[in-house]
Protein backbone atom coordinates (compact mmCIF):
# COMPACT_ATOMS: atom_id res chain seq x y z
CA UNK A 1 0.00 0.00 0.00
CA UNK A 2 1.35 3.24 -1.38
CA UNK A 3 2.15 6.06 1.58
CA UNK A 4 -0.92 8.13 0.00
CA UNK A 5 -3.36 5.34 0.28
CA UNK A 6 -2.46 4.65 3.82
CA UNK A 7 -3.38 7.74 4.92
CA UNK A 8 -6.70 7.75 3.39
CA UNK A 9 -7.22 4.42 4.11
CA UNK A 10 -6.58 4.11 7.59
CA UNK A 11 -8.77 6.79 8.96
CA UNK A 12 -11.92 5.16 7.36
CA UNK A 13 -10.98 1.73 7.73
CA UNK A 14 -12.23 0.06 11.53
CA UNK A 15 -9.16 -0.72 14.09
CA UNK A 16 -8.42 -3.50 14.73
CA UNK A 17 -9.44 -3.41 18.69
CA UNK A 18 -10.30 -5.94 20.93
CA UNK A 19 -11.38 -6.25 24.45
CA UNK A 20 -7.98 -6.87 25.71
CA UNK A 21 -6.44 -4.20 24.30
CA UNK A 22 -9.32 -1.79 25.74
CA UNK A 23 -8.59 -3.32 29.25
CA UNK A 24 -4.85 -2.39 28.23
CA UNK A 25 -5.81 1.32 28.73
CA UNK A 26 -4.73 2.70 32.07
CA UNK A 27 -7.60 4.81 32.20
CA UNK A 28 -6.36 6.56 35.70
CA UNK A 29 -3.68 7.57 34.04
CA UNK A 30 -5.55 9.41 30.83
CA UNK A 31 -7.68 10.97 33.34
CA UNK A 32 -4.89 12.40 34.94
CA UNK A 33 -3.77 13.53 32.74
CA UNK A 34 -6.85 15.23 31.84
CA UNK A 35 -7.06 16.72 34.80
CA UNK A 36 -4.09 18.89 33.91
CA UNK A 37 -5.11 19.45 30.02
CA UNK A 38 -8.68 20.95 31.95
CA UNK A 39 -6.75 23.38 34.38
CA UNK A 40 -4.86 24.98 31.57
CA UNK A 41 -8.15 25.26 29.36
CA UNK A 42 -9.80 26.84 32.16
CA UNK A 43 -7.25 29.43 32.52
CA UNK A 44 -6.78 29.71 28.34
CA UNK A 45 -10.50 30.05 28.40
CA UNK A 46 -11.56 32.34 31.29
CA UNK A 47 -10.13 35.48 30.85
CA UNK A 48 -12.75 36.70 28.37
CA UNK A 49 -15.32 36.49 30.97
CA UNK A 50 -13.15 38.57 33.36
CA UNK A 51 -11.90 41.05 31.20
CA UNK A 52 -13.53 44.03 31.93
CA UNK A 53 -12.85 43.45 35.83
CA UNK A 54 -8.89 43.02 34.83
CA UNK A 55 -9.30 46.26 32.69
CA UNK A 56 -10.91 48.62 35.53
CA UNK A 57 -8.55 46.70 38.25
CA UNK A 58 -5.46 47.87 36.05
CA UNK A 59 -6.75 50.93 35.03
CA UNK A 60 -6.51 50.16 31.27
CA UNK A 61 -8.63 49.57 28.53
CA UNK A 62 -10.43 46.37 27.09
CA UNK A 63 -8.29 46.59 24.06
CA UNK A 64 -5.32 46.96 25.95
CA UNK A 65 -6.72 43.96 28.58
CA UNK A 66 -7.35 42.07 24.93
CA UNK A 67 -4.05 41.42 24.75
CA UNK A 68 -3.63 39.83 27.34
CA UNK A 69 -4.57 37.12 25.14
CA UNK A 70 -2.87 38.20 22.18
CA UNK A 71 0.66 37.35 24.61
CA UNK A 72 -0.63 33.73 26.18
CA UNK A 73 -1.85 32.50 22.34
CA UNK A 74 1.19 33.42 20.65
CA UNK A 75 3.77 32.74 23.25
CA UNK A 76 1.73 29.27 23.55
CA UNK A 77 1.79 28.78 19.86
CA UNK A 78 5.48 29.89 19.10
CA UNK A 79 7.28 28.34 22.08
CA UNK A 80 5.41 24.79 22.48
CA UNK A 81 7.10 23.04 19.66
CA UNK A 82 10.20 24.79 20.71
CA UNK A 83 10.28 23.46 24.23
CA UNK A 84 8.69 20.15 23.20
CA UNK A 85 11.62 19.60 20.82
CA UNK A 86 14.58 21.02 23.11
CA UNK A 87 13.39 18.80 26.19
CA UNK A 88 12.57 15.38 23.73
CA UNK A 89 15.50 14.05 26.00
CA UNK A 90 13.96 14.50 29.29
CA UNK A 91 11.63 11.75 30.77
CA UNK A 92 8.12 12.54 30.34
CA UNK A 93 6.95 11.79 34.15
CA UNK A 94 9.56 14.51 35.50
CA UNK A 95 8.78 16.77 32.49
CA UNK A 96 4.71 16.87 32.87
CA UNK A 97 5.07 17.48 36.99
CA UNK A 98 7.87 20.60 35.85
CA UNK A 99 5.57 22.00 33.80
CA UNK A 100 2.45 21.81 35.75
CA UNK A 101 4.31 23.10 38.78
CA UNK A 102 5.15 25.52 37.12
CA UNK A 103 1.29 26.00 35.75
CA UNK A 104 0.85 26.52 39.73
CA UNK A 105 3.04 29.03 39.96
CA UNK A 106 2.63 31.17 36.94
CA UNK A 107 -1.18 31.44 38.28
CA UNK A 108 -0.33 32.51 42.00
CA UNK A 109 1.61 35.21 40.18
CA UNK A 110 -0.71 36.59 38.06
CA UNK A 111 -3.21 36.23 40.75
CA UNK A 112 -0.65 38.63 42.84
CA UNK A 113 -0.32 41.04 39.91
CA UNK A 114 -0.09 44.75 40.99
CA UNK A 115 -0.09 46.27 37.28
CA UNK A 116 -0.61 45.29 33.37
CA UNK A 117 2.82 44.48 32.90
CA UNK A 118 3.30 42.33 36.00
CA UNK A 119 0.05 40.52 34.34
CA UNK A 120 1.86 40.35 31.24
CA UNK A 121 4.77 38.39 32.41
CA UNK A 122 2.62 35.88 34.08
CA UNK A 123 0.84 35.25 31.34
CA UNK A 124 4.05 34.58 29.39
CA UNK A 125 4.63 32.06 31.96
CA UNK A 126 1.02 30.42 32.28
CA UNK A 127 1.86 30.27 28.47
CA UNK A 128 5.47 28.35 28.67
CA UNK A 129 4.07 25.94 31.09
CA UNK A 130 1.10 25.33 29.26
CA UNK A 131 2.44 24.59 26.03
CA UNK A 132 5.00 22.42 27.40
CA UNK A 133 2.31 20.37 29.50
CA UNK A 134 -0.16 19.33 27.08
CA UNK A 135 1.80 18.22 23.90
CA UNK A 136 3.90 15.81 26.21
CA UNK A 137 0.43 14.79 28.02
CA UNK A 138 -0.68 13.29 24.27
CA UNK A 139 2.34 11.95 24.01
CA UNK A 140 2.38 10.17 26.90
CA UNK A 141 -1.58 9.23 26.31
CA UNK A 142 -0.61 7.73 23.23
CA UNK A 143 2.46 5.38 25.22
CA UNK A 144 -0.14 4.34 27.55
CA UNK A 145 -2.11 2.82 25.17
CA UNK A 146 -1.93 -0.02 22.38
CA UNK A 147 -1.49 1.43 18.47
CA UNK A 148 -5.37 0.69 17.95
CA UNK A 149 -6.75 2.49 21.43
CA UNK A 150 -4.68 6.03 21.00
CA UNK A 151 -7.35 8.05 19.37
CA UNK A 152 -9.47 7.21 22.24
CA UNK A 153 -6.36 7.76 24.52
CA UNK A 154 -5.86 11.34 23.31
CA UNK A 155 -9.35 12.16 22.92
CA UNK A 156 -9.72 11.87 27.09
CA UNK A 157 -7.08 13.87 27.38
CA UNK A 158 -7.89 16.80 24.87
CA UNK A 159 -11.03 16.73 26.19
CA UNK A 160 -9.90 17.98 29.48
CA UNK A 161 -9.69 21.47 27.29
CA UNK A 162 -13.60 20.25 26.06
CA UNK A 163 -14.97 20.28 29.45
CA UNK A 164 -13.57 23.37 30.55
CA UNK A 165 -15.02 25.37 27.79
CA UNK A 166 -18.34 23.98 29.21
CA UNK A 167 -17.65 24.46 32.85
CA UNK A 168 -14.49 25.79 33.74
CA UNK A 169 -15.36 29.44 31.78
CA UNK A 170 -18.46 29.87 33.93
CA UNK A 171 -17.54 29.21 36.76
CA UNK A 172 -14.31 31.33 36.85
CA UNK A 173 -17.18 33.66 35.32
CA UNK A 174 -19.27 33.65 38.60
CA UNK A 175 -16.04 33.53 40.81
CA UNK A 176 -14.69 36.44 38.98
CA UNK A 177 -18.40 37.92 39.52
CA UNK A 178 -18.58 37.48 42.84
CA UNK A 179 -15.04 37.47 44.29
CA UNK A 180 -12.68 39.17 42.01
CA UNK A 181 -10.67 38.75 38.99
CA UNK A 182 -7.38 37.49 41.51
CA UNK A 183 -9.64 35.28 42.44
CA UNK A 184 -10.13 33.16 39.27
CA UNK A 185 -6.40 32.61 38.96
CA UNK A 186 -6.23 31.54 42.84
CA UNK A 187 -9.13 28.69 41.71
CA UNK A 188 -6.84 27.52 38.87
CA UNK A 189 -4.09 27.49 40.91
CA UNK A 190 -5.67 25.11 43.00
CA UNK A 191 -7.29 23.03 40.47
CA UNK A 192 -3.94 22.82 39.04
CA UNK A 193 -2.05 21.88 42.41
CA UNK A 194 -4.49 18.85 42.63
CA UNK A 195 -3.80 17.65 39.11
CA UNK A 196 -0.38 18.04 39.91
CA UNK A 197 -0.74 15.96 43.59
CA UNK A 198 -3.14 13.35 41.41
CA UNK A 199 -0.31 13.16 38.68
CA UNK A 200 2.77 12.74 41.10
CA UNK A 201 0.60 9.62 42.73
CA UNK A 202 -1.10 8.07 39.54
CA UNK A 203 1.10 8.35 36.68
CA UNK A 204 3.58 5.22 36.57
CA UNK A 205 7.32 6.13 36.92
CA UNK A 206 8.54 4.64 34.08
CA UNK A 207 7.09 5.70 31.01
CA UNK A 208 8.12 4.03 27.46
CA UNK A 209 7.29 7.17 25.71
CA UNK A 210 8.97 8.01 22.73
CA UNK A 211 10.10 11.68 22.44
CA UNK A 212 7.93 14.83 20.82
CA UNK A 213 8.35 15.42 17.50
CA UNK A 214 11.64 17.36 16.61
CA UNK A 215 11.38 20.05 14.08
CA UNK A 216 12.43 18.03 11.29
CA UNK A 217 9.63 15.88 11.23
CA UNK A 218 7.51 18.61 12.31
CA UNK A 219 8.32 20.19 9.06
CA UNK A 220 7.89 16.63 7.12
CA UNK A 221 4.57 17.02 8.27
CA UNK A 222 3.76 19.86 7.21
CA UNK A 223 4.74 19.93 3.64
CA UNK A 224 2.66 16.60 3.26
CA UNK A 225 -0.27 17.16 0.89
CA UNK A 226 -3.13 18.71 2.03
CA UNK A 227 -1.55 19.83 5.48
CA UNK A 228 -0.29 23.21 5.50
CA UNK A 229 -3.79 24.17 3.35
CA UNK A 230 -5.70 22.53 6.15
CA UNK A 231 -3.20 24.38 8.83
CA UNK A 232 -3.72 27.56 7.59
CA UNK A 233 -8.16 26.74 7.76
CA UNK A 234 -7.53 26.32 11.28
CA UNK A 235 -5.72 29.81 11.69
CA UNK A 236 -8.59 31.42 10.36
CA UNK A 237 -11.19 29.80 12.06
CA UNK A 238 -9.65 29.95 15.41
CA UNK A 239 -8.64 34.02 13.84
CA UNK A 240 -12.58 34.06 13.44
CA UNK A 241 -13.61 32.85 16.52
CA UNK A 242 -11.43 34.46 19.05
CA UNK A 243 -11.94 38.43 17.04
CA UNK A 244 -15.44 37.48 19.16
CA UNK A 245 -15.22 35.97 22.27
CA UNK A 246 -11.95 37.36 23.63
CA UNK A 247 -14.20 40.69 23.59
CA UNK A 248 -17.76 38.61 24.16
CA UNK A 249 -18.11 40.25 27.72
CA UNK A 250 -17.88 43.69 26.21
CA UNK A 251 -19.88 43.10 23.46
CA UNK A 252 -22.79 41.17 25.25
CA UNK A 253 -23.27 43.91 28.30
CA UNK A 254 -23.55 46.78 24.93
CA UNK A 255 -26.27 44.08 23.14
CA UNK A 256 -28.17 43.33 26.23
CA UNK A 257 -27.18 45.45 28.85
CA UNK A 258 -26.22 42.13 31.72
CA UNK A 259 -23.93 42.50 33.97
CA UNK A 260 -20.55 40.45 34.67
CA UNK A 261 -23.25 37.45 36.42
CA UNK A 262 -25.39 37.48 33.38
CA UNK A 263 -22.46 37.20 31.02
CA UNK A 264 -21.30 34.07 32.78
CA UNK A 265 -24.83 32.58 32.39
CA UNK A 266 -24.61 33.21 28.57
CA UNK A 267 -21.08 31.57 28.46
CA UNK A 268 -22.02 28.91 30.22
CA UNK A 269 -25.26 28.32 27.25
CA UNK A 270 -22.13 28.58 24.55
CA UNK A 271 -19.97 25.83 26.38
CA UNK A 272 -23.06 23.65 26.47
CA UNK A 273 -23.90 24.34 22.98
CA UNK A 274 -19.78 24.45 22.53
CA UNK A 275 -20.18 20.57 23.54
CA UNK A 276 -23.26 19.73 21.62
CA UNK A 277 -20.98 21.34 18.85
CA UNK A 278 -18.21 18.50 18.98
CA UNK A 279 -20.35 16.06 19.88
CA UNK A 280 -22.27 16.30 16.78
CA UNK A 281 -19.11 17.60 14.52
CA UNK A 282 -17.34 13.92 15.80
CA UNK A 283 -20.71 12.00 15.12
CA UNK A 284 -21.54 13.68 11.89
CA UNK A 285 -17.76 13.64 10.94
CA UNK A 286 -18.48 9.52 11.27
CA UNK A 287 -21.38 9.40 8.72
CA UNK A 288 -20.83 11.97 6.31
CA UNK A 289 -17.00 12.70 6.04
CA UNK A 290 -14.79 15.83 7.05
CA UNK A 291 -15.50 18.05 3.72
CA UNK A 292 -19.25 17.66 4.16
CA UNK A 293 -19.60 18.94 7.82
CA UNK A 294 -17.06 21.72 7.64
CA UNK A 295 -19.05 23.05 4.62
CA UNK A 296 -22.00 23.27 6.55
CA UNK A 297 -20.18 24.49 10.34
CA UNK A 298 -18.11 27.20 8.48
CA UNK A 299 -20.99 28.73 6.84
CA UNK A 300 -22.63 28.79 9.86
CA UNK A 301 -20.11 30.13 11.83
CA UNK A 302 -20.01 33.18 9.15
CA UNK A 303 -24.08 33.85 9.41
CA UNK A 304 -23.87 33.68 13.02
CA UNK A 305 -20.96 36.08 13.85
CA UNK A 306 -22.59 38.47 11.29
CA UNK A 307 -25.86 38.27 12.95
CA UNK A 308 -24.75 39.35 16.62
CA UNK A 309 -23.12 42.30 14.82
CA UNK A 310 -26.61 42.83 12.90
CA UNK A 311 -28.27 42.50 15.84
CA UNK A 312 -26.09 44.22 18.53
CA UNK A 313 -26.53 47.31 15.95
CA UNK A 314 -30.15 47.35 15.54
CA UNK A 315 -31.42 46.54 18.85
CA UNK A 316 -28.97 47.00 21.66
CA UNK A 317 -29.02 47.22 24.58
CA UNK A 318 -32.59 44.76 24.39
CA UNK A 319 -31.11 42.25 22.24
CA UNK A 320 -31.52 39.65 24.48
CA UNK A 321 -33.91 37.18 23.50
CA UNK A 322 -32.31 37.62 19.81
CA UNK A 323 -28.95 36.92 20.87
CA UNK A 324 -29.51 33.60 22.81
CA UNK A 325 -30.04 31.19 19.83
CA UNK A 326 -26.98 32.62 17.76
CA UNK A 327 -25.44 32.01 21.53
CA UNK A 328 -26.35 28.38 20.52
CA UNK A 329 -25.97 28.61 17.09
CA UNK A 330 -21.87 30.02 17.67
CA UNK A 331 -21.79 27.29 19.93
CA UNK A 332 -22.66 24.25 17.48
CA UNK A 333 -21.33 25.76 13.77
CA UNK A 334 -17.62 27.39 15.44
CA UNK A 335 -16.91 23.62 17.37
CA UNK A 336 -18.58 21.62 15.04
CA UNK A 337 -16.44 22.48 12.57
CA UNK A 338 -12.86 20.90 15.15
CA UNK A 339 -13.35 17.60 14.98
CA UNK A 340 -13.84 17.11 11.30
CA UNK A 341 -10.69 19.45 10.98
CA UNK A 342 -8.79 17.29 13.13
CA UNK A 343 -10.08 13.66 11.26
CA UNK A 344 -9.01 15.58 8.06
CA UNK A 345 -5.26 16.49 9.28
CA UNK A 346 -4.73 13.02 10.55
CA UNK A 347 -6.35 11.63 7.47
CA UNK A 348 -3.88 13.85 5.25
CA UNK A 349 -0.65 12.95 7.44
CA UNK A 350 -1.35 9.40 8.14
CA UNK A 351 -2.68 7.45 11.26
CA UNK A 352 1.51 7.26 12.46
CA UNK A 353 1.90 11.21 12.43
CA UNK A 354 -1.39 11.71 14.56
CA UNK A 355 0.44 13.09 17.20
CA UNK A 356 2.35 15.49 15.19
CA UNK A 357 0.10 16.66 12.73
CA UNK A 358 -2.40 17.30 15.69
CA UNK A 359 0.49 19.02 17.76
CA UNK A 360 0.71 21.60 14.93
CA UNK A 361 -3.02 21.82 14.44
CA UNK A 362 -2.85 22.88 18.14
CA UNK A 363 0.12 25.79 17.63
CA UNK A 364 -2.06 26.82 14.54
CA UNK A 365 -5.10 27.33 16.43
CA UNK A 366 -3.75 29.06 19.38
CA UNK A 367 -1.88 31.51 16.51
CA UNK A 368 -5.41 31.84 15.45
CA UNK A 369 -6.02 32.71 18.70
CA UNK A 370 -3.70 35.34 19.20
CA UNK A 371 -4.63 37.00 15.60
CA UNK A 372 -7.95 37.18 16.56
CA UNK A 373 -7.21 39.09 20.01
CA UNK A 374 -5.46 41.70 18.27
CA UNK A 375 -7.63 42.31 15.18
CA UNK A 376 -10.99 42.75 18.17
CA UNK A 377 -8.67 45.14 19.61
CA UNK A 378 -8.20 46.80 16.30
CA UNK A 379 -12.06 46.76 15.56
CA UNK A 380 -13.06 48.10 19.12
CA UNK A 381 -10.45 50.75 18.94
CA UNK A 382 -11.58 51.87 15.23
CA UNK A 383 -15.17 51.35 14.75
CA UNK A 384 -16.78 49.53 18.42
CA UNK A 385 -17.70 46.43 20.17
CA UNK A 386 -20.70 45.70 17.81
CA UNK A 387 -18.57 44.86 14.87
CA UNK A 388 -16.43 41.93 16.42
CA UNK A 389 -19.37 39.86 14.79
CA UNK A 390 -18.50 41.05 11.21
CA UNK A 391 -14.93 41.13 11.98
CA UNK A 392 -15.44 36.78 12.98
CA UNK A 393 -17.13 36.81 10.03
CA UNK A 394 -15.12 37.99 7.65
CA UNK A 395 -12.18 35.40 9.03
CA UNK A 396 -14.44 32.42 8.85
CA UNK A 397 -15.44 32.76 4.89
CA UNK A 398 -11.87 33.57 4.30
CA UNK A 399 -11.55 29.78 6.49
CA UNK A 400 -14.31 29.14 3.79
CA UNK A 401 -11.86 30.18 1.02
CA UNK A 402 -8.85 28.55 1.86
CA UNK A 403 -11.11 25.29 3.03
CA UNK A 404 -12.68 24.27 -0.46
CA UNK A 405 -9.21 25.64 -2.18
CA UNK A 406 -7.52 22.97 -0.37
CA UNK A 407 -10.28 20.05 -0.65
CA UNK A 408 -10.24 21.00 -4.94
CA UNK A 409 -6.40 20.43 -4.67
CA UNK A 410 -6.72 17.20 -1.78
CA UNK A 411 -5.05 13.99 -3.70
CA UNK A 412 -8.25 11.74 -2.14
Amino acid sequence: MSAANERVSNIDAPSAASPAGEAAIDRGALYTLALGTFAVGTEGFMIAAILPSIARSLSTTVQAAGQLVTIFALTYAVSSPILTALTAGWPRRRLLILSLAGFVIANLLAAMASDYWWLAAARVLLALTAGLYVPNANAVASALAPPAYRGRALAIVNGGITVAVALGVPAGAFVGAHFGWRATFVGVAVLSAAALLVLVVRLPREIAAGAPAGFKERLAVVVMPGVFPALVTTALWATGAYVVYTYVSPFLTVATGLGAEGTGLILMLLGISAIGGITFGGHANDRFGSRRVQNVALPISAATFAGLTLIALVFAPHALLLILPLVVLWGFGAWGFYPPQQARLVGAAGLSHTPVVLSLNASFMYLGFSLGAALGSAVITLMSVAWIGAAGAVCMLCAMTVSAFAWRRSPH
